[in-house]
C-alpha cells in the first residue's frame, strides 16, 4: 500500500474515534433519556428542544457500525441505547409507524410517516441486529419495511410515496424540510428505501424483499438517474412527470457509490454492470462541483445559472467515498487525488479541531456557517461512514 493510502487510513482512523467520542460525550442527554435535540454551533446545548427520528435512527446506525471497527464497548452501549430509545419511543407500536420527532419529555410532537424517516430507521435497526442479535430490532426493521410496502408504494406506476399520516392517510405536507419542493415522489427518498432495503437484505435473506429491491433500482435508473447528463433528478409527481430543480452535487456522489453497493449486495449482475458504468459517470461529471481548494460545492442552479456557494459537511463526506469508489473501479490516479485533496479541504476548513465533529460547512469567502453541531440534520452518519467505508476500501497490502 503506498504511504499516501496508508498515511489517509490513519488518519481516517482516528477521525473516525474522534466523531464518535464526540457524539458519546457531548450529546447523551441524562435528563430526558436518549440523546440531546440540538446542540449549536457553539457547542451549546439548546435545552428541551424536540428530538428527530432521523437524528436518533443516524446515530443507532453510526454507532453499530463504528463498533465493528472499533471494537470499543462504550460505543456498543451507544448503540444499544439508541436502540432502546427508538423502539420505547419513536417507534409507534399502535399504527405500526415511526414518529417524525418527539418533545423533550418524550410525548410524541410530530406524529406523521415521513417514509424517509422510515427507511432510516430500517437502515439503523438492520445494522444494529448485526452486532446485537437482537431479534426485537430485526422485528420492527421488518415490519417497517412491510409498512412502506403496504402504504407507500405506488403499485400502478411503481415508486414510493413521501409521507402519510399517523394511520396510513394521504397527507398534504410531503416536504422533508421547508428547502424541499411539496411533490409525491423524490430522489431523497428513493435513494434512502434503496439503502435501507439492501441493509435489511444482508440480514434477512427475503426473496420479495431482493425483488423490491431490484424494482427499486431499476426505477431509479429509469426516472431519478439522467443518463445523458449524469445528474440525478430530485423531484416527481405520483406519474413521474419532473419538477425541475437544482443540481445536488453532495446527492450526486453519494448515489454514485451507494447505489452501486446496493446493487452488490443484492447481486444482480445486470444492475451492478449499469450501476458500475453510472458510478464513473456521476463522479466524472459531479467534478464540475469541485473547488480549485478541494472542496465540492452544494448546489447549482441551472435555471438561474447560480451556484449555490456553500461547501456543506455531508457533501464532502460523500465525495471521499464516492470518488475513492470510481478510483477503485477505474484505477485512474485522478480520482485519488481528489479523495486526497478533499480530506486536506475538511481538516483545513470542516474539522473543529478544538471540540470535536464537524462544522456545518462553510460559505464562499471561508467563513463557517454558524448551524447545528447536532440536530435534526446534523448527525454522525456521513462522515462516520465516509471514515467507515475509506477503512474497509483501503486495503492493506
Amino acid at each position: 500500500m503506498s504511504v499516501q493510502l496508508k498515511q489517509l487510513k490513519s488518519e481516517l482512523s482516528t477521525e473516525l474515534e474522534s466523531i464518535l467520542n464526540y457524539w458519546s460525550t457531548h450529546t447523551v442527554d441524562n435528563e430526558n433519556g436518549g440523546f440531546i435535540g440540538q446542540i449549536d454551533f457553539h457547542d451549546h446545548i439548546i435545552a428541551n428542544t424536540e428530538k428527530g427520528a432521523v437524528l436518533n435512527a443516524r446515530i443507532l446506525w453510526s454507532f453499530s457500525s463504528g463498533y465493528k471497527v472499533t471494537k470499543n464497548e462504550s460505543h456498543k452501549k451507544i448503540a444499544e441505547r439508541a436502540f432502546e430509545f427508538l423502539s420505547n419511543n419513536f417507534y409507534d407500536a399502535e399504527c405500526g409507524g415511526l414518529f417524525w420527532s418527539i418533545n423533550a419529555d418524550k410525548t410524541p410532537k410530530d406524529t406523521k410517516n415521513q417514509i424517509y424517516a422510515l427507511a432510516f430507521a430500517i437502515y439503523g435497526l438492520s445494522e444494529y441486529y448485526t452486532i446485537s442479535n437482537d431479534d426485537k430490532a430485526l422485528a420492527i426493521a421488518i415490519n417497517l419495511y412491510l409498512k412502506i410496502q403496504k402504504h407507500s408504494y405506488d403499485p400502478v406506476n411503481k415508486g414510493y410515496f413521501e409521507a402519510l399520516t399517523r394511520d396510513w392517510q394521504p397527507i398534504d405536507d410531503l416536504r422533508l424540510s421547508d428547502k424541499d419542493a411539496n411533490e409525491k415522489k423524490t430522489m431523497n427518498t428513493h435513494l434512502h428505501i434503496v439503502e435501507a432495503y439492501a441493509n435489511l437484505f444482508k440480514v434477512w435473506k427475503d426473496k420479495e424483499l431482493q425483488s423490491n429491491i431490484i424494482e427499486l433500482l431499476q426505477t431509479i435508473e429509469t426516472h431519478f438517474i439522467n443518463t445523458h447528463t449524469g445528474h440525478l433528478r430530485l423531484f416527481f409527481d405520483e406519474n413521474w412527470l419532473e419538477k425541475p430543480d437544482v443540481i445536488s452535487y453532495g446527492h450526486d456522489i453519494e448515489a454514485a457509490w451507494l447505489l452501486l453497493q446496493c446493487a452488490e449486495i443484492n447481486e444482480d449482475e445486470n444492475l451492478i454492470a449499469n450501476y458500475k458504468k453510472y458510478a464513473i459517470q456521476m463522479a466524472e461529471v459531479t467534478k464540475e462541483g469541485l473547488d480549485s481548494d478541494g472542496g465540492l460545492w452544494y448546489e447549482f442552479d441551472p435555471e438561474k445559472n447560480e451556484l449555490v456557494a456553500e461547501k456543506h459537511w455531508w457533501v464532502q463526506a460523500e465525495a471521499l467515498i464516492g470518488f475513492y469508489n470510481a478510483y477503485q473501479l477505474t484505477g485512474n490516479e485522478d480520482y485519488l487525488q481528489i479523495v486526497v485533496k478533499n480530506w486536506e479541504f475538511i481538516k483545513n476548513h470542516i474539522l473543529d479541531k478544538q471540540n470535536g465533529e464537524w462544522y456545518w460547512g462553510i460559505n464562499k469567502d471561508n467563513s463557517l456557517i454558524e448551524k447545528d453541531k447536532a440536530g435534526f440534520w446534523k448527525c454522525p452518519y456521513h462522515n462516520s461512514r465516509a471514515c467507515l467505508e475509506l477503512i474497509y476500501r483501503i486495503k492493506m497490502e
